[in-house]
């Protein structure tokens, strides 16, 4: 039924304990997993603007840091039979997660309820919430 999911994950504790439901979905028939992580674009446009710092190189120091967690994620998924992709964009999340879900024929998506930032979801809603508002297939959304 769910052949091929996307997994959206910022490491947070929550989407971490999203893998275990992944690795159940295996035995329903899943077959390929997508692991995306999204780096807030917003974060270098404050950098660029109020500070010295180098947007640019902070970005590539990032996406090191996330290419080895996404690896470990991989592995873990691999081991349980799954065939696994993983993915970093640069963006805003919820538009990122959601252009991912159109171009990459997905039966199902599995986020975590609430990620790092809850400061900024009080003010302006979750990630997750604004994908399930959003998507176009069933979501799974893993509570803490």
């Amino acid at each position: 039924m769910f052949k091929k999911i996307l997994y959206p994950t910022d490491f947070s504790d929550v989407s971490k304990k999203a893998l275990d439901y992944i690795k159940q979905l295996k035995s329903g028939g899943a077959e390929e997993v997508i692991v995306l992580h999204v780096i807030d674009e917003r974060g270098f446009y404050a950098i660029e603007s109020y500070s010295s710092g180098n947007a640019v190189r902070l970005e590539l120091e990032i996406r090191e840091g996330v290419e080895k967690e996404l690896k470990t994620i991989g592995d873990a998924l691999e081991q349980v039979g799954l065939v696994v992709k993983t993915m970093v964009k640069t963006g805003m999340p919820v538009r990122e997660i959601l252009r991912t879900e159109k171009e990459g024929d997905i039966s199902v998506i599995v986020i975590g309820s609430h990620g790092k930032s809850n400061l900024e979801e009080m003010f302006m809603g979750s990630v997750s919430e604004k994908v399930a508002r959003k998507c176009e297939k069933p979501i799974l959304i893993i509570k803490r």
